[in-house]
Formats: structure tokens, sequence, C-alpha cells
């Protein structure tokens, strides 16, 4: 397997656990805050999608992703995590619609390249992620498992079965 077929391997099974752990929530389960200053799923899963064309454009600036709905990256910002009142989260059906076009566009990009592609350094905005575009596209699947396990506490609160 090359660098770029594990990184779009990683995309792919990323988003697969992700939509595993919502797999039986309902619209209002994606609503539920696991404590106060936590961040319910319908949050997270935003923050998501919003993050696939955020990292992989920062490096990739040609990528064609699909237009996200209006005020969508504020709603899923720091900002948006406060809100307790629902001001235009999406259902689950919405959000794992957008999640799969999202992630197919981060996955068309990558597939673009070829494995030297992924040693060029990563500029600064992405210097976070990592020095190479290799690390940044690899932090795409990062960020969705970081989201996705919080589902797991989520779950606990709602009495939903373990999954893993």
């Amino acid at each position: 397997m090359t660098g770029v077929k594990a990184i779009i391997a990683a995309m792919e099974s990323s988003k697969t656990w992700l939509e595993s752990f919502v797999s039986d929530f309902t619209d209002a389960d994606l609503l539920v805050r696991p404590c106060p200053d936590a961040n319910h799923a319908a949050w997270q899963i935003g923050n998501v999608i919003g993050g696939d064309p955020f990292l992989v454009k920062a490096e990739l600036p040609d990528a064609v992703f699909p237009e996200l709905p209006a005020g969508f990256a504020e709603l899923h910002s720091g900002k948006g995590a406060k809100i307790d009142a629902d001001p235009g989260f999406l259902t689950k059906a919405g959000y794992l619609k957008l999640l799969g076009e999202v992630r197919a566009a981060a996955i068309a990009a990558t597939a673009k390249l070829t494995d030297a592609d992924l040693d060029r350094p990563s500029g600064e905005k992405m210097a976070f992620a990592g020095p190479s575009l290799g690390h940044v596209l690899m932090f795409v699947p990062f960020h969705t498992l970081m989201h996705a396990g919080q589902f797991t506490v989520i779950r606990r609160k709602l009495g939903k079965p373990v999954l893993f």
C-alpha cells in the first residue's frame, strides 16, 4: 500500500467509525451534551465537516469541495460550540450526507497526489498538523476520530449500547 492509499484508507475508515457511533442516534440525540461544557454530537460532526476543506484547501487550494450551507462554518466554530438553542443544526441525515460529500472531496484531492508529494513541507498555517503535506492530510482522519471518540460518552448518557 502506498502512502497516498494509506491516507485515503484512514479518511474512509474514520468516516465509517463516526457514522457507526451515531447510527442509532435520533436527531434530538445529536443535541445532547454529556455535561454542561461539552459539545454535542451535532456541533462535533459539523466541526469535522468544516475541518476537511479547511485542512485540505490550506495545502491544496485547487481542491474542489461542496459549498457548505450559509452560516455553517460559524455555527460549528468555537463560538457556535456554546449555543444551547437550535439555531439551525442539521438533521442526522443532513450531517451524514454532507460529511459523505465533503469527505469524498478530500479523498478525491488526495488521490491526485503521488507519494513524493506527501513529503512536501506544509505551509505556516498548517504547521500545527505537522511538517509535511502528508502530516496535514493525516490530520483529517485524526480530527474525525478525536470527535467521534467523544460520542461514546454521549452514548453512555443516552443509555445506548456499548459498540466497541
